[in-house]
Parts: structure tokens; C-alpha cells; sequence
């Protein structure tokens, strides 16, 4: 493999409206918004990796192609957490094991437990048993 430089800056995230998703992750995961430009909302930085919230007329269609796995001690509280700031969990995915919520504007991210947790052979989890 070759030696690369580059790495990962920052996440965007497409949105119908940045400044309230913005708010939602900014209060999930304890990152304040610390800047605005054109269409653009940003959290503050961490380790090195931006979040950024982006204005677009395109409408979200289909499933995610890529998704967040955001950490939590107790999945099941952190379920009500969610709910509380708008978002929603996606009973679809149940049959996985795995807890998938989608925010206010339906992007899917996951919340798994912070220790290590078992996948069977189809790569479903058993941490909310």
C-alpha cells in the first residue's frame, strides 16, 4: 500500500435545515456550533475531526450510505436522550440487534455500548438482550 497523507478533516452532512440539525448533534454529542458560513453550520472540532451541517434543496432519499456509530454506557437511556432532543429510533433495523436511530431529518446513526460487544455469524449484536 502506499504512503498517503491524506486524512479525514471534517463530516458533512447534508440538511433541509443545517442550524436545527446543528443543534440536535450539537446537543447529542456536547459540541457547541462555533461557526457559520454561507451554507454552512460547524461543531466545534474534536480530535481533529470536523462536523459541518450543510444547506442543500436535495431531498434525503433511500437509506444512508454511510452512518455514525455514536457511543453510549447505558444504549437504552441514551435512547430517551435522543428521543428528548427530536429524534427517533428505526424499528426497521431491530431484527439486527443493533439500536439505529435516525435524527430530526431521518439520517441514521447507531448507538452501540462502549465496551466490546458480540456479533453472531450475520453480524447481528446482542447488546439491548
Amino acid at each position: 500500500m502506499a504512503d498517503s497523507s491524506a486524512q479525514i478533516n471534517a463530516l458533512i452532512v447534508d440538511a433541509d435545515d443545517p442550524e436545527r440539525l446543528a443543534a440536535f448533534w450539537s446537543e447529542l454529542l456536547g459540541r457547541p456550533i462555533v461557526g457559520r458560513m454561507g451554507p454552512y453550520v460547524w461543531l466545534r472540532r474534536e480530535n481533529g475531526l470536523g462536523l459541518g451541517f450543510q444547506r442543500t434543496d436535495e431531498s434525503r432519499t433511500g437509506k444512508n450510505r454511510m452512518h455514525f456509530d455514536i457511543t453510549a454506557s447505558d444504549p437504552a437511556a441514551e435512547q430517551q436522550r435522543v428521543e428528548s432532543l427530536g429524534g427517533r429510533r428505526l424499528e426497521q433495523y431491530a431484527d439486527g440487534g443493533f439500536l439505529v436511530m435516525a435524527d430530526p431529518e431521518g439520517n441514521e446513526f447507531c448507538v452501540i455500548p462502549e465496551g466490546p460487544f458480540e456479533l453472531d455469524d450475520e453480524g447481528r449484536a446482542s447488546y439491548l438482550d
